[in-house]
């Protein structure tokens, strides 16, 4: 590891030394961004970001299925085509393998199973996440009863259920009203203004990932980071997450399926997509462990020389 730093300290030094590139390379490593890379570089974050991808695939499925089960018992069937678009929007490609009739037809006993998969999984998403957002922060795993930390990740789980279904209702609310808006007023599609109301829905969604992301950076580690560091690295993840839907969406839809991986293009497609995500998220809890440069030269609110990690005063600061 040691060899690795050196080796790199080498090469960073060789690019600050170039005419055109190197001044530009010096003011990059001053930059809180390149310092959080450094920081999510020493905690080895893609190992992070596989464990995380993998939990939060396994998970999936179990939300999938019960959140389709109850609609599916409950709407009817111009509002489960809805539901499918909108999980198609959310998480691209995904709605095409559920079969939604299937669900109808056994609502009671999928809902029975996907509830019990998911407490069990969910358990297990939230207790590796929390993991990795904590060694992001360079901080040691709690010590806690077994007992009370699996019913504390049951709340964990609830509280993060419901947060994602006002993000949700929030993003659907938003879509069809700027639906409604283009229809009554006979705007075109491709006008500026349909254009400038689906830049508001982006906005609106971008709004309700950033709620969701104040939950997850803080709540499931179990910090308080500095406000204005927060409130930045929770505004870089949502629009991060509404681009990556839709920069993803597309290759999900049109080429995933059509690929060399045949039958498992689509779930290939979704993991790459998961692990993205998991290390934009991983990228904003270093960026609101990462203390200002002042902080780390003097060494405030440090737990250590080499790591780095705010201590409790500047994490609970602001």
């Amino acid at each position: 590891m040691e060899r690795d730093e050196r080796g790199q300290g080498r090469i960073m030094d060789w690019l600050k030394k170039l005419p055109v590139v190197g001044p530009w390379t010096a003011r990059l490593m001053t930059t809180h961004a390149w310092r959080s890379y450094e920081r999510l570089d020493r905690v080895k974050w893609s190992r992070l970001a596989a464990a995380m991808t993998f939990t939060s695939f396994v998970a999936l499925f179990p939300l999938l299925s019960l959140a389709a089960a109850l609609a599916a018992a409950t709407l009817d069937k111009q509002q489960q085509t809805k539901l499918q678009d909108k999980l198609a929007e959310q998480i691209p490609g995904i709605s095409d393998q559920l079969d939604i009739q299937g669900l109808v037809d056994n609502a009671g006993t999928v809902g029975v199973i996907a509830a019990l998969l998911l407490l069990f999984t969910g358990m297990g998403w939230v207790e590796a996440t929390r993991g990795c957002l904590r060694a992001v922060w360079e901080l040691p795993d709690e010590e806690e009863n077994p007992v009370l930390r699996r019913a504390k990740d049951a709340g964990v789980l609830v509280g993060l259920g419901g947060a994602l279904l006002i993000t949700v209702g929030i993003s659907t609310v938003a879509s069809a009203l700027v639906g409604w808006i283009i229809r009554t007023l006979g705007l075109a599609q491709g006008g500026v203004g349909g254009v400038l109301l689906y830049v508001a829905a982006f906005a609106v969604a971008v709004l309700a990932d950033f709620l969701l992301l104040l939950y997850v950076l803080t709540l499931l580690p179990g910090v308080q980071p500095p406000r204005r560091r927060l409130v930045v690295a929770a505004l870089i993840g949502a629009v991060g997450f509404e681009l990556l839907k839709l920069l993803l969406s597309g290759y999900i839809q049109g080429v995933a399926a059509k690929s060399m991986y045949g039958a498992f293009g689509v779930p290939v497609a979704l993991l790459l997509w998961i692990n993205f995500t998991t290390k934009l998220v991983l990228f904003c809890a270093s960026w609101t462990a990462t203390g200002s440069k002042e902080q780390e030269l003097g060494g405030e609110g440090v737990t250590d020389g080499s790591g780095g990690a705010p201590g409790p005063a500047a994490a609970t600061s602001g």
